[in-house]
């Protein structure tokens, strides 16, 4: 897809962070906006920033845990602009700790949130935008998932998270083989940022009350969560700069699309255990002091 002006993005989680960045950029490239999320007032305020630059554009309040509230956004992106050219499945949230100190809670909203939204997003949308193919013979379309590296890695206390993203890898993959096995003049990328200033780290203001904690967290997820942070706000990439590099990849027609190439090294050496069946390398081998720091914020001598 190497033609926006005019066309028409979707964009799940597209109040803040990489969501809103994606919003922006599209926008300064002459494209029509359904923006789509959870959080009312942040939500306002990108679409009232973006009015205010002459964008086109419609919001809606939208979990993409409920198939139902995202087949209602394909509804209003279609009565209004009549086709969707480009589709970012981009909602995304964050839990740590332990594995097994997860709460059945913890999965469903990780999982409902993040690999659920993909789900949904191409469930309705790929057919909706073969049908618009169907319709414009000079149609390009193009879908975007946002990954992690946390889908080609597995750090400690990641686990729920890890599991999500993994699986929106292997979604992705999936979709782009299963398009181009029909022909279909729609491409597909998997994101896969590192550790990039974003709200992730602060997700958990967004928790739906039907998943909410029922009991405090536990010292691996304080912990957890403290490491996060830390990672997220030192981050040196941009949203803004993965937004730029992911519509270049997009032009490009690339499917992997990597904020910090440099920890491709980390997923080579995986790939190697995984292929000479080691066992799993120590992920703190060059960095033995963040497992220290971890162990220490968890109270483990």
């Amino acid at each position: 897809m190497n033609n926006f002006h005019g066309k028409v993005a979707v964009i799940t989680g597209g109040a803040s962070g990489l969501g809103r960045e994606f919003a922006l950029h599209a926008h300064s490239l002459g494209m029509q906006l359904v923006l789509a999320d959870v959080q009312a007032d942040a939500l306002a305020q990108t679409a009232a920033e973006l009015q205010a630059a002459g964008a086109e554009l419609i919001t809606m309040i939208c979990d993409v845990r409920k198939g139902e509230q995202v087949q209602a956004l394909a509804d209003a992106a279609m009565a209004r602009f009549g086709a969707v050219h480009l589709l970012f499945n981009n909602a995304g949230v964050g839990s740590g700790g332990l594995i097994w100190e997860n709460s059945v809670a913890d999965w469903e909203w990780v999982l409902g949130v993040n690999l659920w939204g993909v789900i949904h997003g191409v469930r309705v949308f790929t057919p909706l935008m073969l049908a618009c193919a169907k319709r414009d013979p000079a149609y390009q379309g193009h879908i975007v998932n946002t990954g992690s590296m946390a889908g080609l890695l597995n750090a400690p206390t990641m686990g729920v998270y890890n599991v999500s993203k993994h699986a929106v890898v292997s979604l992705s993959e999936t979709l782009y083989h299963d398009l181009d096995l029909v022909g279909a003049p729609i491409r597909a990328s998997v994101l896969c940022p590192y550790f990039v200033p974003t709200g992730i780290s602060q997700s958990h203001r967004n928790r739906p009350a039907d998943v909410k904690m029922t009991a405090g967290p536990t010292a691996s997820q304080v912990a957890a969560q403290a490491m996060t942070v830390k990672a997220v706000e030192s981050g040196k990439v941009s949203a803004s700069d993965v937004a730029r590099l992911t519509f270049e990849a997009i032009a490009d027609g690339r499917f992997y699309i990597y904020s910090h190439p440099g920890a491709l090294a980390s997923v080579s050496s995986r790939m190697d255990d995984i292929v000479e069946a080691r066992n799993p390398a120590d992920p703190y081998a060059a960095t033995p002091h963040v497992r220290e720091m971890l162990r220490a914020k968890m109270g483990i001598a």
